[in-house]
């Protein structure tokens, strides 16, 4: 399983993420959206109805029939085999999916380390972790 470790920089997270969502759902996947702060996942919700134009992202705070769920909870109830955590907080339910997104900025950069060391060399897990550089995206582990 892969883990994508993405280190906010320049672009917000809710324009990252839907970037990172548009690419899951126009391969047939869904995504569940982890966070344990309600005034996050508010935010997300919103973001994600006003961050792109050119395409809708359905998405919601609840129900199994939503593409994109946001939720506090790593339960994947609308069946995705995609999560992204955004709040910072590794959790090892996530490894139970396909692949897993984990965004951090500075404030959550040594919780970041700490399950950067945690992930690395475990049997089967693969953690590439990516910065932004120039305005894109660059894999530098």
């Amino acid at each position: 399983m892969q883990v994508d470790f993405y280190q906010l920089g320049r672009d917000p997270l809710v324009s990252v993420l839907a970037s990172i969502a548009t690419r899951v759902l126009a391969g047939g996947g869904r995504l569940l959206v982890v966070t344990g702060d309600a005034a996050q996942a508010s935010a997300i919700d919103e973001g994600l109805w006003t961050t792109s134009v050119e395409s809708f992202l359905p998405h919601g705070l609840m129900g199994a029939e939503q593409p994109i769920l946001i939720s506090a909870s790593p339960e994947p109830a609308n069946g995705a085999r995609n999560v992204a955590i955004v709040d910072g907080a590794w959790r090892d339910e996530a490894l139970g999916f396909e692949r897993a997104f984990h965004f951090f900025d500075d404030g959550s950069i040594e919780a970041a380390r700490t399950a950067w060391r945690a992930l690395k060399g475990r049997e089967g897990i693969e953690p590439r972790y990516w910065r932004q550089e120039d305005g894109r995206w660059r894999q530098v582990a």
